[in-house]
């Protein structure tokens, strides 16, 4: 371990009196093993940075670990480090997805743009309905049978009996179809479920029409019936609130 951490600082030490002339060291200097392994492990530690840090202060890396080495003049405690270093990466990882989610949103608008079109000019026109109501968020619903019970929160698990297809008639899931309710929290379903189940008493029976933002967006289950963008039409019963 002590020679490794020699290495690293033989290497530290070569790259803070070099960093300003590009190209001092060669293949030359390379004459045993442990030179070597120690470029090696420099290459390492050089890669992880690129990898994991968009920007980094060459300057300020270099006296950290020189200082951690020496145990002299540490500017930062050790706890605070790891936790500066942990929020850092928490972050970036945070930073990276949200990324990685807009891009693939992006593909799969131009590849699926026609859903949300169609979907959007379904709900259009079926505002205009009879007994279609409209909340906020654009969730739009029209009571088949209304209950005499409670209304759900978001603690609550509930028990279902529901009929689920896309504007064109097509049946995705049906529980009604196996004749088994299901159970579930109410906050373990989609935006336009979590949203609608709180409207119904228990007993209650509605129809949702739910726009693909309110359901599954760009990120359908893979392989499923339900294509990125589609709005839904859901027929739910409420049949108990299983946690009051």
């Amino acid at each position: 371990m002590r020679l490794i951490k020699l290495a690293i600082l033989a290497i530290v030490v070569s790259f803070a009196s070099c960093q300003n002339k590009p190209g001092a060291v060669t293949k030359d200097a390379l004459k045993t093993e442990i030179d070597s392994v120690s470029y090696a492990i420099g290459m390492d530690v050089g890669n992880s940075v690129l990898s994991n840090f968009e920007d980094i202060n060459n300057d300020l890396f270099i006296a950290g670990y020189l200082n951690v080495l020496d145990s002299s003049d540490v500017l930062i405690d050790k706890t605070m480090a790891q936790g500066l270093v942990q929020s850092y990466f928490q972050k970036n990882r945070e930073k990276i997805m949200k990324r990685q989610q807009e891009r693939a949103a992006k593909e799969a608008e131009e590849k699926f743009g026609a859903n949300k079109e169609a979907g959007e000019k379904f709900l259009k026109e079926n505002v205009a309905n009879e007994g279609v109501m409209t909340t906020d968020s654009g969730l739009q619903y029209v009571v088949l049978k209304e209950g005499n019970g409670e209304k759900p929160t978001t603690s609550d698990r509930v028990k279902v009996h529901y009929h689920g297809t896309l504007i064109d008639g097509t049946v995705f899931d049906s529980s009604v179809d196996r004749g088994e309710p299901t159970e579930f929290g109410v906050t373990q379903v989609i935006p336009g479920w979590t949203e609608g189940l709180q409207l119904m008493s228990e007993g209650a029976k509605y129809k949702f029409f739910i726009p693909q933002e309110l359901a599954y967006g760009a990120n359908p289950r893979p392989g499923g019936a339900i294509k990125p963008f589609s709005a839904l039409i859901f027929e739910v019963e409420l049949l108990e609130i299983l946690d009051k």
